[in-house]
């Protein structure tokens, strides 16, 4: 047997996860090295490449996750691991993103551990600076979470054995981050605004994939009502792709829009999404929600997100294809704070 064959899930597993990863990396590097550079041209176009670097990366992460890259498990999650200090979130493990995220596919729920909802209850002090500052386009409900993640072996008491990682990886990036901003305040400012741009595409793909409501029961083993319905399972699920038309700009996100196919099938690798779902779905634009909806629902609700997910200007929260209509009209919502890499 081919080894290379026998090592990868999927014959082209080489060519598009490698490629895809080479990306990634380079994106990163010479992203990070544009930051330096005198010419703010330069500057600008290396911190788009340093956050489609991390975007990329980011979305590896998912398909290691589902073991769409090696067939040995233990593969992909050192792939993983490695993943993650490219993408930003090496602060907890690579398991904990695998387990979160697996939950929410046999489940067919969004489990967590964290209830925003009513910690911004008990702090609306927050909350109004929370609002603020998505009302400047920065996205600080996001940012929230993943500050959390930097310390959750601190807050988890069923990740405290993660302390000495967690630890180390704050210091090794916070270390990295001072290095940058002792050479160059400049460069130290792009960096951040990279990470946001992160921020900004990852949640914008994740607003409208789903009309579940979160469930405070990531750590109960009691499985979910709706575990292994597959019909609920579609009817609650929502495709976003960039363009049905021009299929490859969807490589920009792995084709993460075509998200109804990867629900039906999860171990589909991203390079494949886009013919399983013309095999599943057929190419009716009916079916999934046109980018200049996502756009407009992403700029005009960005604040009202932060704690009235899902729902409709005016207070109703319709389901299904009553939440599918609402998306394509414009008029519903959308989630933030439900990023795979958000592992609580």
């Amino acid at each position: 047997m081919n080894p290379t064959a026998s090592l990868f899930r999927d014959p082209a597993a080489p060519l598009y996860h490698g490629g895809a990863f080479a990306y990634a990396l380079l994106a990163w590097s010479l992203g990070l090295a544009g930051l330096f550079q005198a010419s703010w041209i330069v500057n600008a176009i290396a911190t788009l490449f340093l956050a489609h670097g991390m975007i990329i990366a980011a979305y590896l992460i998912h398909e290691c996750a589902h073991n769409t890259v090696f067939r040995d498990p233990r593969y992909n999650e050192v792939f993983g691991e490695l993943l993650g200090w490219i993408a930003g979130s090496a602060y907890g493990t690579f398991d904990d993103i695998r387990f979160k995220h697996l939950r929410h596919h046999v489940d067919n729920d969004d489990l967590v551990w964290f209830d925003y909802a009513k910690f911004f209850e008990r702090h609306p002090l927050l909350l109004r600076i929370v609002r603020a500052l998505e009302w400047c386009w920065i996205p600080a409900h996001d940012l929230v979470l993943y500050t959390i993640m930097m310390f959750t072996s601190f807050y988890i008491p069923q990740r405290r054995d993660q302390r000495h990682r967690n630890v180390t990886v704050l210091v090794v990036r916070g270390t990295l981050f001072l290095g940058i901003a002792i050479v160059s305040i400049k460069a130290a400012v792009l960096w951040s605004v990279a990470c946001l741009l992160r921020i900004h595409v990852l949640r914008f793909t994740d607003m409208l994939q789903h009309d579940y409501s979160f469930n405070v029961v990531l750590f109960d083993p009691t499985p979910s009502p709706t575990r292994g319905d597959r019909e609920y399972e579609q009817a609650h699920t929502f495709s976003n792709p960039i363009s049905l038309r021009h299929e490859a700009i969807n490589w920009l996100t792995l084709n993460f829009g075509f998200h109804n196919a990867h629900h039906a099938r999860p171990t589909t690798p991203w390079f494949r999404l886009p013919a399983l779902h013309r095999e599943l779905f057929g190419e009716n634009p009916a079916d999934v929600i046109p980018f200049r909806a996502q756009l407009d629902i992403y700029r005009r609700h960005r604040i009202r997100r932060i704690l009235e997910e899902g729902d409709l200007p005016g207070g109703a929260a319709p389901l299904g294809r009553g939440y599918l209509e609402a998306a394509q009209a414009g008029k519903a919502y959308g989630g933030n704070a439900a990023s795979f890499l958000t592992s609580f």
